[in-house]
């Protein structure tokens, strides 16, 4: 058995939207439970969206997130967080920049660091930074 940590994501109002793109740039397959799905309806204005929505994929990358319910506070932050994606080879992780970065403002290009064959940053169109690297190991 193992355990693995997984990047959770609060929208207001876009998480199905968020859920989907990143679906689409991880080739991974899609859940979503709406507040009227799971039967917790507290705005009807908000019952189609996601309480609960996950992207799972069997190369590793995964990612949930839900709509923060307008009866909640919620600001999401300027740099709260950033989610990293580490893979093994230059071409994986380049595949996945170039999806993540459709919409993105870019705020470092993919490129050799000094402690990386490949290292970047962005951040998407939902607002969520995301650092892409090739996994090396680190020289003092």
């Amino acid at each position: 058995m193992s355990v693995r940590a997984v990047t959770h994501l609060n929208f207001r109002g876009d998480a199905r939207e968020a859920l989907a793109f990143y679906a689409s740039a991880f080739d991974g397959d899609l859940a979503v439970v709406t507040y009227r799905d799971a039967g917790s309806v507290q705005d009807p204005a908000e019952a189609d969206q996601v309480m609960w929505g996950q992207v799972s994929t069997d190369a590793g990358p995964s990612v949930m997130a839900y709509d923060v319910p307008s009866a909640q506070s919620f600001d999401r932050g300027e740099n709260a967080f950033f989610v990293s994606l580490r893979g093994d080879t230059a071409e994986e992780i380049t595949a996945h920049w170039k999806r993540l970065a459709e919409g993105a403002d870019v705020l470092r290009p993919l490129a050799p660091a000094g402690w990386a064959p490949l290292y970047g940053m962005l951040r998407d169109r939902f607002g969520v930074t995301w650092v892409l690297d090739v996994v090396s190991e680190y020289q003092a």
